[in-house]
Parts: C-alpha cells; structure tokens; sequence
C-alpha cells in the first residue's frame, strides 16, 4: 500500500514530482514490491507527458512507453511522473513552468538535470527506483548531485518509443536507485545485458581543457586507489569543452526542428537557436568532432576494458548561481559513443556535498559493468542518504 499522503508532504519541499497516480498500486514479478517514479518526458498512461514544457502541460500520455510498460509488466508501482529541466536541456533543473527541484543533501541547491526530479525523489527514498533520460549526462550528472548511483544504457539496447526525444541518436533511458542492486534490476528489466567481464586496469582520461574542483579530483584519486592498479592515461585529439559543445549543437538543431512552433521559456529559445544559425561548414567540422570521439572513445574500451572518469567536474552548487557550462564535458563521451556508463557515489566535499565517479564500458559487458562498479562501491563506500530529513 502506498502512502500519498506522506508522498506529498515528504515531495513538497523538494518539488521532485510534478503529478502523482495515486491509482498505482505493486504487481507480481521480478521488480514487485518497488515503487518507481518516471521522468515527465517517458510516456506513463493515463499522466501527465509536459516533458517539462508549459506547451504540454496538459497533455496525458496515451499509453505507457515500452521501458515503463516493462517496469509494469515486472510487478512494479509507477507513483508518478517527475520533473525536470525544460524540454531536457540542461543540468540544473530549475524549470520555469514546474518550479525548482531542489537536491535532498541541501535545500535550495541544484540536484542536477535533466533528470533532477528523478535523482532528488531517489536520493530523499521518495521512491525505490526512478527513470531518467540520458542525452548527454542527464542520467548521471543528477545521481553524482544527489549522491546515488544512475545507469545510461547503451543506445542501442533500450527502446525510446514512449519518449519525448531531444536528439535520438544521444537518448537513452535508464534508472537511478540508492543501491546497486536495485539499479541492475530495473536495468536489466528495461535494456538488454550483455555477460562479459572487465578486467583491470582500464583507462582515464589525460584532462584536456577541463578545470576539476579539488575535491572532486580527490574522490577521483580515491576511486582510482580501489582499482588496485593503476588505469593507463589516454587522450583524445579534442578536449572535452569543444565535443560537448559539438553534441550540444547537434542536440539544438534537433530540438529546434522537433519543438518548431512550440512556445517556450526565454532560456530555452536562446539555447536551441544555436543550432539552426550554426553555419553548414562549422556544423560539418561539429559533426567531424563527434564522428572522431565516437571512434577514439569506443577503440579506448575495446582496448582498455572500460574508461573511468569523473562524473561531473563540479560538486552541487547553489540555484542562486549560474549553471557550470562544464557539467557534460565528462558525461557526453558515453552518449556520443553510444556506450553503457554507470555514475556511483565516490566521496563527498568538506561541507557534506555528493561526488560521483563513472565507469563507462563496451557494449555487451554491462555484466561486467556493474560488477566492477560494485567492487569499487564495496572499497570506497561512500553512499550516505541525506543528513537532514526533507
């Protein structure tokens, strides 16, 4: 039985959901028992579908997208659906139709984005597990700010039917939890596993015009530690600010094209303007940089196992300030290549913030994957739920 009434008063100053269904109720099946809320871009029959756009607020989805159809079908509980950055660009969520969510480990700090309202409602135990959508970090950036752990499948091996995209061949949807072993459940229900193994040392990237916070960099330092051996350096011919800005154009210029007469915030239209005046020559080189990186990242984990780098350069930060344009430089690799990557808690700041380290991995070894994410999360154990009750 679920408890709305403490749902609501436990989500109120949070602002992580943005409707709930207070019709769900738990089935039979593998993932019985766990209540899941899903992200307000991921069709859930019946709700609300605004993608966090004020265009749709009122629009109900007409059936439940393949993922949530699954998550169903497995005996779980879809409690609502969760709010997020606008249209799922950006990394802070602070939404200007829906409101900010707010990060659970400190009131009126940013929680992450595009899936904000996913990582805060996991973090604070509003809920078992939650979708995300991951087009260039959405997944992981908010469970690194949150202090959870969150899974971007690869693209290729979890459906998008049911989701409003942003550039579907960056998107991918995939769960956050507070433990591993609710993450790998509800991923291998709603993407395809492949069984091989990682071996170690694997490979981390030479920063190339990344500017890491020092404690971020420390928690790094402590995740490469409990590897045991040492990962091989590798660089790639582009630093990591110009291939995110590369993905971000290519992002702009879908949505600007799937939105085309939708109204939305002011913020939004300034972003996804970049896109369309971006010149065809500089899009051309954009997309060299992209077709470059996809190859570059993918021959690093056929070569090296797995790449393991930090999840975002920066620790949780206020919504008083503007959001690092940083964020994805880490992030995106995973999309652009296609790859499975999963964020884990790795340390916290001086002043009790979440850190998060990523692990990103071939296809097909998300087996692998998550068995050494669980190594490193056995070594490092630095999940803590929230100091302060929300």
């Amino acid at each position: 039985m679920i408890d709305f009434d403490a749902l609501e008063a436990a989500n109120a100053p949070l602002n992580a959901f943005s409707d709930f269904d207070p019709t769900a109720a738990f089935g039979e099946g593998p993932l019985a028992g766990l209540a899941i809320g899903v992200k307000a871009n991921i069709a859930v029959a019946g709700m609300p579908w605004h993608a966090g756009l004020a265009a749709f607020e009122t629009r109900l989805a007409e059936r439940d997208a393949d993922t949530v159809a699954l998550l169903r079908q497995a005996g779980a509980a879809i409690v609502g659906v969760l709010n997020m950055e606008e249209a799922a660009l950006g990394a802070k969520t602070d939404n200007p139709h829906f409101g900010p969510v707010h990060n659970p480990h400190r009131i009126g700090f940013s929680p992450g984005g595009s899936s904000g309202g996913s990582g805060a409602a996991v973090a604070a135990g509003l809920v078992d597990a939650a979708l995300g959508t991951d087009t260039m970090g959405s997944i992981r950036i908010p469970a690194a700010h949150c202090g959870v752990y969150g899974f971007k499948p690869a693209t290729a091996s979890v459906s998008q039917e049911g989701l409003e995209p942003a550039d579907l061949t960056l998107d991918a949807i995939g769960p956050l939890a507070r433990d591993l072993d609710t993450l790998e459940r509800v991923a291998r229900v709603i993407s395809g596993f492949g069984d091989d193994p990682l071996e170690d040392p694997g490979a981390t990237l030479v920063e190339h015009g990344v500017a890491v916070h020092p404690e971020v960099a420390s928690a790094f330092d402590a995740a490469l530690a409990a590897l045991g051996e040492a990962p091989v350096k590798v660089a790639l011919s582009h630093p990591q600010s110009r291939i995110r800005f590369a993905g971000f154009i290519g992002v702009a210029r879908e949505m600007a094209a799937h939105l085309s007469g939708i109204a939305t915030s002011e913020r939004l239209a300034k972003l996804l303007a970049y896109g369309p005046r971006r010149s065809l020559a500089d899009w051309a080189e954009d997309r060299d940089v992209l077709a470059r990186t996809r190859d570059e990242v993918r021959s690093v984990v056929e070569e090296h196992g797995f790449l393991i780098l930090p999840t975002v350069p920066n620790p949780p930060f206020p919504h008083s300030e503007p959001e690092p344009a940083a964020q994805a430089d880490f992030t995106c690799l995973a999309n652009i290549a296609g790859l499975p990557a999963l964020s884990f808690p790795a340390g916290w700041t001086a002043d009790g913030l979440p850190i998060g380290v990523q692990i990103v991995a071939p296809a097909g070894a998300e087996t692998g994957l998550f068995a050494l994410t669980r190594h490193l999360d056995d070594t490092l154990r630095a999940y803590r739920p929230p100091s302060q009750g929300v």
